[in-house]
Formats: structure tokens, sequence, C-alpha cells
């Protein structure tokens, strides 16, 4: 039970970093408008679907949590 407030504690402290370099870096990087995300506007509604910007969060995310547990 002692690893559950463990484990809270830093997944709160990981998207507070998160938060804060993507805050940061959003000025400089321009994600979700990258080529093959997929817009679609008619009328009074938009529809976003972003493919290679969730690509590219999951090879991020992937090589920082393989580098992590090595």
């Amino acid at each position: 039970m002692e690893s559950i407030p463990k484990l809270l504690i830093w997944s709160g402290l990981t998207l507070l970093v998160v938060g804060l370099l993507w805050q940061f870096l959003s000025r400089f990087i321009s994600l979700g408008r990258l080529p093959f995300d997929i817009v679609i506007e008619r009328g009074n509604t938009t529809f976003y679907f972003p493919i290679m910007t969730s690509i590219i969060l999951s090879v991020v995310l992937s090589l920082i949590i393989y580098l992590v547990n090595r």
C-alpha cells in the first residue's frame, strides 16, 4: 500500500514537468499542426485527429520509458 502514494506523487511531478515543458516549447515547436494531422472544418464544426502528433509523442514517451527502465 505504500507504493500507491509514491506512484501518485511521481505521476503528479511528471505531469507538472511535462506541462511546463509543453508551455515553454510551444513557442518554438507547433505540435498539433504537423503534416498528416487530419483537420476537417464544415460550418460551425471542426474535427481534429492528430495522427502524426500522436505517433511522435508515442515514440518519445517509449524512448523515455525505455531509458528509465534500463
